[in-house]
């Protein structure tokens, strides 16, 4: 099983960073990897919620649907997806440091299915380095807004 986990501090209330990072309208803009998003099922994001995304990794394109399992607003959202050779799940959680400064947590995790077992230590390294960039990326936006 992959399960990476990051963490950042953004000096914003914790409302402004969960419902922004909750929209998956912004996820192209602070997600390194992902180019195209479209809503399946009617907005807001409530569970049973699906998201299609379309995403550039490892040199390759990948198409998905996550559906939204889980979600307690401002405070965690998980997404989970069983297509392709690598079902993953997804949650964000958000913390308030105090008033000012949220702690942000990405978890990415999944069993991979045939030739991505034998990758699987190497992806979850690609994944936490990806993820990292992705945090800065939500920071920099949300700390300039």
């Amino acid at each position: 099983m992959v399960n990476v986990i990051t963490q950042i501090l953004i000096n914003a209330p914790i409302e402004k960073v969960a419902d922004y990072a909750t929209n998956p309208d912004h996820a192209p803009h602070w997600y390194v990897n992902i180019k195209s998003v479209e809503w399946k099922t009617p907005r807001p994001v409530s569970v049973g919620t699906q998201v299609a995304f379309v995403a550039h990794f490892l040199g390759r394109t990948l198409a998905y649907t996550y559906e939204c399992v889980e979600l307690i607003p401002g405070n965690k959202i998980v997404m989970k997806t069983a297509e392709g050779p690598f079902p993953m799940e997804t949650t964000y959680t958000w913390t308030a440091i105090d008033e000012k400064i949220t702690k942000m947590t990405l978890q990415n995790k999944g069993n991979p299915r045939g030739f991505s077992m034998l990758i699987a230590p190497w992806m979850a390294f690609m994944i936490r380095k990806s993820n990292i960039k992705d945090l800065k990326s939500i920071k920099k936006i949300l700390e300039n807004k």
